[in-house]
């Protein structure tokens, strides 16, 4: 068998805990081998893992990932799964802009009503009544 891996070793490397990795496994995202209660990482689990933890920095969920992940090493080339990760990124990319432009409108709403509370402490203090 190629170079194998505890779960130590991955927690180690990708600095996760033993236990994120047990949960990656019950979703069915690795599939160690068993040595009595040990637990034999092949290098596409840790393939795997990375490529989990890389869609968790690029913001896709693990249902996301997953289908993607599951692609991988099908038949034939991987084009299926590059287009796939396009169009998801594509996605999200689109999700992120439209989150930046509200944060941008709550900005502009939050300073438009501080200037005008601002303004209104500072007719409080120079005695002028407030409308």
């Amino acid at each position: 068998m190629a170079h194998c891996f505890s779960i130590s070793d991955l927690a180690s490397e990708f600095d996760v805990t033993t236990r994120t990795i047990r949960f990656y496994e019950e979703k069915g995202l690795l599939n160690p081998k068993r040595e009595g209660t040990r637990r034999i990482y092949s290098p596409a689990d840790r393939t795997k893992l990375r490529l989990i933890l890389r869609g968790k920095r690029l913001g896709l969920s693990l249902d996301e990932s997953a289908e993607i992940i599951l692609m991988y090493g099908t038949p034939g080339n991987n084009r299926k799964q590059l287009e796939k990760l396009i169009a998801t990124c594509e996605d999200k990319r689109a999700e992120l802009r439209q989150q930046r432009a509200d944060l941008d409108a709550m900005l502009s709403e939050l300073a438009d009503a501080e200037n005008r509370c601002r303004t209104a402490l500072a007719e409080c203090l120079n005695g002028v009544n407030p409308s």
